[in-house]
């Protein structure tokens, strides 16, 4: 089976490692030619993403957002035999992910929407949360999960089919909502700890050690405590997807307070130009 990735950053590099290793023959297409510059002569180099499409059963993505998705889908679409699947492992909004859907059905083939919970270090250590989506009967799902599950674990630890065509979208709306807001709640106890003048690096470690101890607090609340903002996530991100978290909300009418206030610091936090450092900066808006 041969695959075709597009989205090699830092991300996507490490996926096509894993799939390599694997034994999967492998096509990849790259807006910036130079970022395939890694890989292998074997590796083919496609000339575009139609032309990418033509050659394989399985074409991969995994780029910045939305936009990027359904510019890139309109030209997959045009290249896909019937039957081939396009896995769109970014972060979208699933309103976007479900008219894809839609679009490829027409057509005979499958859009997976699987975004992936996990970062950088789950992508090198092949330990990504995967939750996907996708329409059709029991059968057609089921073989659709027999063609992608070797591929999934060869990525992630975690694989869950959620629902139909934007369900995986949904998910990950989940997951950063939960993942930021608690960001944003770190970012304050850490400002109220100063502000009592506490050291929040002691109060950190206490927090550790009880019921509060969670992964946020281990690695975001480390680099608000070390004050080390360099991107282990770019803050801008966050801010993208927590954009689609309220635009879904907003879609099917129901109130999230939380995530509302949490946006409103990550537009501060986009304000005061730190977009492409660490979303820990969340503590920097607060001091202001």
């Amino acid at each position: 089976m041969k695959i075709g990735f597009i989205g090699l950053g830092g991300m996507g590099a490490p996926m096509v490692g894993h799939l390599r290793a694997a034994g999967y023959e492998l096509a990849v297409w790259s807006r910036r030619p130079a970022s395939a510059d890694f890989l292998p002569p074997a590796v083919v180099r496609a000339a575009s993403p139609t032309d990418l499409a033509r050659q394989c059963e399985i074409v991969c993505t995994n780029v910045t957002g939305t936009t990027d998705v359904e510019a890139l889908a309109m030209q997959l679409i045009e290249g896909l035999a019937p039957d081939s699947i396009h896995v769109d492992f970014s972060t979208i909004a699933p309103s976007a992910a479900r008219a894809i859907a839609a679009r490829y059905a027409a057509r005979g083939s499958h859009f997976v929407d699987a975004p992936v919970s996990g970062g950088t270090v789950g992508a090198q250590a092949a330990t990504l949360a995967i939750m996907w989506g996708a329409n059709g009967s029991a059968a057609q799902l089921s073989a659709l999960a027999g063609r992608l599950d070797p591929l999934f674990r060869c990525l992630g630890k975690t694989i869950v089919h959620v629902g139909a065509a934007g369900a995986g979208q949904v998910a990950k709306a989940c997951n950063q909502l939960v993942m930021v807001a608690a960001i944003e709640a770190c970012a304050e106890a850490a400002h109220l700890a100063e502000a009592a003048g506490v050291d929040f690096a002691k109060v950190r470690t206490a927090l550790m050690g009880g019921s509060a101890a969670s992964r946020v607090l281990e690695v975001f609340g480390g680099r608000m405590a070390a004050r080390d903002f360099a991107p282990g996530v770019e803050a801008r991100l966050h801010h993208k997807d927590f954009a689609a978290v309220l635009a879904e909300a907003t879609q099917q009418t129901i109130p999230l307070p939380v995530a509302s206030t949490v946006l409103q610091q990550l537009d501060a936090l986009m304000a005061a130009g730190w977009g492409r450092e660490d979303t820990a900066r969340l503590l920097s808006v607060l001091e202001r």
